[in-house]
């Protein structure tokens, strides 16, 4: 008989890991689980639940009947993560540090390790697919349940990393993954799904960055330059921000029935620390016809050509269809056949040819 070949898969303590690693070894592969500690700087708080979910991780092991080991890479994530998340809201951007923990953590740190451990291949309870086409590269596609797909997450993955990695979830809905859980009596089967990253989980954002940013309060203005109030930091807003902007008072245009439009975060001018507010959700500042992305990472290992395409530039959005008008190097070009709402710099413009995932790149500019 055949040697079983060897996967390492990232237990999480949640519960999608979880039944991924029961879903392996039932399709007969040799499974090793790997929980990945990458925050440490306070995970004794009520913030973080690395203790906890390491403790669910061990537990779901037992009860599927994998070895599983803990591995540190809070130095590696401190590094290649962390820093450029701060680097990059200290430029008045906002980053998705999802998208890079993926990329340096996940499918490199943590890929690496396991070739270490000996793996044949690796594997995450991300919602995605790959398939190998015929020309033998291989593709991420989106997950067949659309409502969680997370291709938008693993665009940077190259061909290197896919062709080691295997997403067993991607061929079923959630609600059946919930199901498994419940029918295999899992330790786990009712946790909620996790709320994002560990270094922020359910603190007040505002706070967390007050401790490691440096920020400059400024003047707060309208379109037409009057000045309305002044900003806590320009790191501290987003475009298309609703909430929390701190502009309670402010009269607003009323309109004919009585009603008024709320209030937007539209623009950050950097060079002189001044943050813009628009009124209505359809404000002209709100839209943007086209983008430029740079850090380009592309799934197939260069650019797909100029062409009609469709896109995300957030993870929570329908594709939209834009073209490529160029793209050189690291940078590309797109403009949106309708003009897109709150395109962010920071956040990540992701490619997609129906179900493929072409890759993508950090938003630089709107326009």
């Amino acid at each position: 008989m055949s040697k079983k070949k060897k996967v390492v898969i990232g237990m999480s303590g949640g519960v999608d890991s979880s039944v991924a690693a029961w879903m392996l070894k039932e399709q007969g592969y040799d499974v090793v689980g790997l929980f990945m500690k990458n925050w440490e700087d306070d995970d004794d708080s009520e913030y973080c639940s690395t203790r906890q979910d390491w403790i669910d991780a061990a537990s779901v092991a037992d009860v599927v009947g994998v070895d599983i080991e803990a591995v540190n890479f809070a130095a590696e994530y401190k590094d290649r993560v962390f820093a450029e998340f701060l680097r990059e809201y200290q430029a008045g951007r906002t980053p998705n540090p999802d998208v890079l923990c993926n990329a340096e953590i996940k499918f490199k740190a943590f890929l690496d390790h396991a070739m270490h451990l000996g793996a044949d291949l690796i594997a995450t309870g991300h919602y995605a697919r790959v398939r190998q086409a015929p020309a033998g590269n291989f593709e991420l596609l989106k997950a067949v349940d659309a409502t969680k797909d997370q291709s938008y997450f693993l665009h940077r993955l190259n061909q290197a990393q896919l062709s080691k990695t295997l997403f067993p979830l991607g061929e079923i809905p959630k609600t059946e993954v919930r199901l498994l859980a419940e029918k295999l009596k899992l330790p786990n089967a009712a946790k909620k799904d996790s709320t994002g990253i560990c270094f922020i989980g359910e603190r007040p954002f505002r706070d967390f960055l007050n401790r490691y940013l440096s920020y400059k309060p400024g003047p707060m203005k309208l379109d037409d330059g009057t000045v309305v109030g002044e900003h806590v930091g320009l790191s501290f807003y987003t475009l298309g921000q609703r909430k929390g902007i701190g502009i309670g008072g402010l009269k607003s245009h009323r309109n004919a029935d009585g009603t008024s439009e709320p209030w937007f975060v539209a623009r950050k001018d950097i060079d002189n620390n001044t943050l813009y507010i628009v009124q209505g959700h359809d404000h002209p500042w709100l839209l943007s016809a086209g983008l430029d992305a740079a850090q380009a990472s592309w799934v197939a290992g260069s650019a797909p050509p100029a062409g009609d395409l469709f896109a995300k530039t957030r993870y929570r959005q329908a594709d939209v269809a834009c073209r490529i008008v160029d793209a050189e190097g690291e940078r590309f070009d797109l403009s949106f056949t309708d003009a897109q709402w709150a395109v962010t710099p920071g956040q990540s413009a992701v490619l997609y040819d129906g179900d493929v995932c072409l890759g993508g790149g950090i938003i630089n500019s709107r326009r």
